[in-house]
């Protein structure tokens, strides 16, 4: 199953102001900013990647959940199943925006994504889903792998905030151009013709892709990244 819709179920872009004491007026943003990781961590893949790292002032977009969202509920941090490709271990940490970037502890985070054929798990199975919890410390960690390209669609992973069970913030993250043409190369994603731009067909990453590009690093034999969520 993909997903073959480009269309956003619902949009609204916002201003991320510098500094906590600016975050902190944005009665109701939706904000995240992309942040690397331990520059020392070694790995056969690049790790230096121009671009890739976030502005703290951003002008971002918010996206709806898309057609194949499930509401699955299923706990875990490892969702890769029995999915191949290269190893991504991503972290979100969520911060209450009108509340002075405080953390939210206990938020549910969902994610899912394209496998390395660009196919969506259905039909009973639920590879590459998974919730966690945030901690007292407001982060999660999802270890799964680099997703595949599909339709004209930039390769990305989506996510959905869910604070409590009345809110809920859906958006999701992209990879910087350079780095997938790089692991594109490599089983099993080489296994496919890979396109020429993997994001820049993509009309949605051309309109918000700076705002929601991680930074990925290098780490072990994949690679690993942070995002920070801001919910109102």
């Amino acid at each position: 199953m993909r997903e073959n819709d480009p269309s956003p179920t619902s949009r609204r872009a916002v201003l991320l102001a510098a500094g906590t004491a600016g975050v902190a007026t944005l009665a109701s943003a939706f904000v995240a900013t992309a942040a690397g990781n331990d520059p020392e961590q070694t790995s056969p893949f690049p790790s230096s990647l121009p671009g890739a790292t976030t502005p703290a002032c951003v002008l971002t977009t918010v996206w709806g959940a898309g057609p194949y969202y499930l509401d699955l509920d299923r706990v875990r941090s490892d969702i890769t199943d029995d999915r191949q490709g290269i190893p991504f271990r991503l972290d979100f940490t969520i911060v209450r925006t009108s509340q002075g970037c405080r953390p939210l502890e206990g938020a549910a985070v969902d994610v899912w994504q394209a496998d390395a054929a660009g196919d969506y798990s259905s039909n009973g199975a639920t590879y590459l889903r998974g919730t966690q919890i945030t901690d007292h410390a407001d982060r999660c960690t999802f270890h799964t792998i680099v997703p595949g390209w599909y339709a004209e669609l930039a390769p990305h992973i989506h996510f959905k905030v869910r604070p409590d069970n009345h809110t809920e913030t859906s958006s999701q993250l992209f990879f910087p151009e350079d780095l997938l043409k790089e692991l594109y190369t490599r089983r099993p994603y080489a296994q496919r013709q890979v396109p020429e731009q993997p994001n820049g067909r993509d009309d949605r990453y051309r309109a918000s892709g700076a705002s929601l590009t991680l930074a990925p690093t290098a780490d072990g034999d994949g690679y690993r990244a942070a995002y920070t969520v801001g919910i109102a």
